[in-house]
């Protein structure tokens, strides 16, 4: 549904307005974004990816201005600690342009997270499946689905509404019993389960004390982190943590939600589309943790984008029950569903006459065998250009001019590297083509 209203809206000749987190929607669909940041709007001419560049642009160069503010701050307070004296109109200017650049607020660091996975320790045997079947009123939503969960497993889930996608999560975290098979779960594994629904939270309990009535303390490869530590490092200011979660706005309850969960240092993760009602900066910091967890993964989700860097696997959800397993993530996934969709080619069968032409033997023009021949070296030479552009980027300082020209330049190499890229895979995939009829 999502794919088709996008598709009508890239179509679209009039203008549009959307207030959206969908992360594909905005690259595909927007030209224009208006980011509203601490009661300010900013607005970029650029869809969701190249946003995200002009933002980080926006960031470093009013961290540059502020550098340079405290520089002629230290430089003017050392000549008034010498003991100046405002008697003149020019030594009263030049006070008052320091108290006025003293009294300019400093920008506010944007909102990021480094945080290293906590979980507690796995053993070999995790969570085994066994055959479960699950009905509601006649109709059925799982059947006869086995699997064993691995270490390493990262599954996206997908499916219709109420194709079964949650009560199979609800079923694996022993929130439901199925009609028949099993859950074996082992004995070291320590689920952490983010359900749509949440948990009823007391509204007037401090946002600290709720954290700290989990957990004083998690530990991990960074070390031993505090509460207080670890609702920092999840954007909850020493200020907001002392307010009560009432105060809390939708998506600051779904974080603290989220921080709750990873607070128990669970070592296995369900996730029941764990990206609704989380703005832009709270799925990164989901994303970001996701990506340092150390045990299996399992997450329902319509986020396509979420699904596209997490899942290593695709579960889907379809008729009658049954689940089909796909290798990739969710782009992986579609493109085997098209082709499986795809109608066969009529065969041409003449009852007169069955003698079939002889195929023609499939082989490389002379343009492509040369292409063959020397797209591996045209691809590491962008790749290295591609480099010392990135060098040359990190080395240019405040010169934004020349910053934009290499960011340019940046764009229009990876473009052509990504084209490159697209060739070589037809033109090794036609290779072994051809080399399969010898």
């Amino acid at each position: 549904m999502v794919a088709w209203l996008e598709e009508r809206l890239r179509k679209w000749t009039g203008g549009l307005i959307m207030v959206t987190h969908d992360r594909y929607f905005l690259e595909r669909v927007a030209n224009h974004i208006t980011e509203l940041d601490r009661a300010k709007l900013y607005h970029y001419e650029a869809n969701y990816s190249k946003y995200l560049e002009l933002k980080d642009q926006r960031a470093e160069m009013a961290q540059a201005g502020e550098r340079k503010r405290q520089s002629i701050l230290r430089v003017e307070r050392e000549w008034i600690m010498r003991g100046c004296r405002a008697r003149s109109t020019k030594s009263r200017d030049r006070i008052e342009r320091y108290e006025n650049l003293k009294n300019q607020t400093a920008p506010e660091a944007d909102d990021s997270v480094q945080l290293a996975a906590a979980s507690s320790r796995l053993g070999k045997k995790i969570i085994e499946i066994n055959d479960i079947s699950k009905a509601f009123d006649g109709r059925t939503v799982l059947s006869h689905f086995s699997y064993g969960v691995l270490r390493d497993d990262r599954i996206g889930i997908v499916g219709q509404n109420g194709a079964g996608k949650s009560t199979l999560l609800n079923i694996i975290a022993g929130q439901l019993e199925p009609d028949s098979g099993s859950v074996d779960v082992g004995a070291t594994v320590k689920i952490g389960y983010f359900s749509q629904e949440g948990r009823e939270l007391d509204l007037t309990q401090r946002v600290y004390d709720f954290i700290r009535g989990i957990s004083d303390e998690v530990k991990t490869e960074e070390g031993t982190l505090s509460a207080k530590d670890m609702m920092e490092r999840f954007l909850f200011s020493p200020d907001l943590q002392s307010v009560p979660i009432g105060r809390l706005s939708g998506g600051e309850r779904r974080r603290l939600y989220l921080l709750s969960i990873l607070m128990s240092a669970p070592n296995v993760l369900l996730l029941d589309e764990p990206t609704n009602d989380l703005d832009v900066t709270t799925l990164s910091i989901l994303e970001d943790y996701l990506d340092t967890f150390p045990g299996p993964i399992l997450a329902v989700s319509h986020d396509r984008f979420f699904l596209d860097k997490l899942a290593g696997q695709i579960f889907a959800v379809g008729e009658e029950g049954r689940v089909e397993r796909y290798t990739g993530n969710w782009s992986d996934y579609m493109r085997k569903r098209q082709e499986e969709e795809r109608p066969a080619a009529p065969e041409k069968a003449d009852r007169e006459d069955n003698r079939r032409p002889r195929e023609k033997k499939l082989k490389f023009t002379f343009r492509e065998q040369r292409e063959f021949e020397s797209i591996d070296g045209e691809m590491a030479a962008l790749e290295e250009e591609l480099q010392a552009v990135a060098t040359e980027m990190g080395d240019c300082g405040s010169d934004y001019v020349k910053l934009q020209a290499l960011t340019e330049r940046q764009e229009a190499l990876q473009a052509a590297l990504e084209e490159k890229t697209e060739r070589w895979v037809y033109l090794n995939e036609l290779k072994e083509r051809i080399d399969a009829q010898e």
